[in-house]
């Protein structure tokens, strides 16, 4: 059986009551490039029936290991039932794009059934214009941003026509059927004595980067400390990640509830910003990205002093691990200059701080995630995700950073999804206890579609985000 590795499996220790691991993109379509003009979901199970034997992931389910001995499998399921994942509902007549944001946000705040392969799919009808949209919600410890995206490329094709069926995909180390308990204790007790094995064999890469990992040892008095020490013995020579995250007001416990706001800017005028300032698309991103957090900070009286600590996943999947599924990613820390209130300042210190964060990726394993969480025990792993999230919002405590800002490079062509054309693809992703609102951003087809998730607790107001962007835009144009 094939066995999720502990980065997977931390997207699974996340979850509680209040926390879901899923993440998901709200496509719109326009359905006129269809034969009739129309699309059911008919279309949709059709297209999908046709596409499953290339998709492994669609059929697998969790098997867990007895009293979490040991990180769980996946399993091809026996009874899987694609009319229980696919399903259909319609937005009330006259509805605004503020409809669709909250069935998303309250589609989004459920969680997974771990009885069943961790996927669902709504085509939603009755959006402005005649058009309708696919919310997928997959979870995190299935797919990462890039496997997402092959997944994506699986379903989608250039033409409204379609192409052939793809080739049946099979892995070899994913089994049919449910294993029993007794095999799966059987598996959990040979894989206790791998621990120190897997321990051993990530410590000399883990010690000497502990910095870059805060929200695992963030919490760990003399951790840094110990890291500096060991760094110095393996002679590295790269900046150090020296940033402490202030705390905000959208840095606490969140609730079960979520705020899902979407949008987009155009792809060329932010590429007119970039080439005029001589700095990168991502750059200008994550500029008016912590322009228009700034205004939120503002308006609620909690702006801090110093900058802001962004997490920016960074995908370390290499050509050979294409189609392995899984999580190959990184967690950078960057500030985010909220503290600068001038655009054009806060472009050329992100501009700056950027630079800096890809030099220190660079000097990083690619593996440093996930050795990292090879140190803690499986029998514990959910307890002390649990206790990371706990103590980054507890009152002296504070969070190893402040939001999630994630830029996805698109295609720059139009795709068709069962012949319907895809208008917009906006992500939607996770918030953590500590870690309350995400911004992920896409980009497609001449534009950047924007995605930001936040509590509905924390902040209600979250809307408002999407019309800050687009004059932070302006500000630098």
């Amino acid at each position: 059986m094939r066995q999720l590795t502990s980065l997977d499996a931390q997207f699974l220790a996340l979850e509680s009551a209040r926390q879901t691991g899923h993440v998901g993109g709200l496509a719109i379509l326009d359905p006129s490039t269809r034969p009739g003009g129309t699309l059911y979901g008919g279309d949709i199970h059709k297209l999908l029936e046709e596409r499953l034997p290339a998709l492994p992931p669609f059929r697998w389910k969790l098997a867990e290991v007895p009293f979490g001995l040991d990180f769980p499998y996946w399993v091809e399921d026996p009874d899987f039932d694609l009319h229980f994942h696919v399903r259909e509902l319609a937005l009330p007549p006259d509805a605004t794009h503020d409809h669709l944001a909250e069935q998303v946000a309250r589609i989004m705040g459920r969680p997974l059934d771990r009885a069943r392969p961790l996927w669902e799919l709504y085509l939603i009808h009755g959006l402005e214009k005649g058009h309708s949209a696919v919310l997928t919600k997959i979870h995190h410890a299935v797919i990462d941003g890039m496997s997402g995206a092959e997944i994506m490329g699986l379903l989608l094709d250039l033409t409204p026509e379609g192409r052939p069926p793809p080739d049946p995909v099979r892995t070899p180390d994913v089994e049919n059927g449910q294993p029993g308990q007794g095999e799966m204790l059987a598996r959990g007790l040979l894989g206790v004595p791998r621990y120190p094995v897997r321990l051993l064999r990530s410590l000399p890469a883990t010690i000497p980067n502990v910095d870059e990992v805060p929200a695992i040892f963030g919490g760990i008095p003399g951790a840094g400390t110990v890291g500096r020490i060991a760094g110095r013995v393996a002679g590295a020579t790269r900046g150090r990640n020296t940033l402490q995250a202030p705390k905000t007001k959208f840095n606490q416990r969140i609730s079960p509830h979520r705020r899902f706001a979407f949008g987009q800017l155009s792809l060329e005028e932010i590429k007119a910003v970039k080439k005029a300032r001589g700095v990168t698309v991502n750059d200008v991103i994550v500029s008016i990205c912590a322009g228009a957090v700034r205004r939120w900070l503002v308006k609620h009286d909690d702006l801090p002093a110093d900058p802001l600590v962004a997490q920016i996943p960074v995908s370390v999947r290499t050509e050979e691990q294409v189609g392995t599924y899984g999580n190959r990613i990184m967690l950078m820390s960057a500030p985010l200059f909220t503290d600068e209130a001038d655009p054009v300042a806060r472009l050329e210190e992100t501009h700056a701080a950027m630079v800096d964060m890809k030099e220190r990726h660079k000097a990083l394993p690619a593996s440093l995630l996930q050795n990292a969480n090879e140190l803690i025990p499986p029998a514990v792993f959910s307890r002390a995700a649990r206790l990371t999230f706990r103590l980054s919002t507890s009152r002296p405590g504070r969070p190893a950073w402040n939001l999630v800002i994630s830029n996805v490079p698109g295609p720059q062509f139009p795709l068709y999804l069962a012949g319907a054309k895809l208008v917009a693809n906006y992500p939607v992703s996770v918030i953590t206890d500590g870690m309350g609102l995400n911004i992920t951003v896409m980009s497609y087809n001449g534009h950047c579609d924007f995605g930001i998730v936040a509590d509905r607790d924390l902040m209600p107001d979250v809307h408002e985000m999407m019309d800050w962007l687009r004059e932070e835009l302006e500000a630098l144009k």
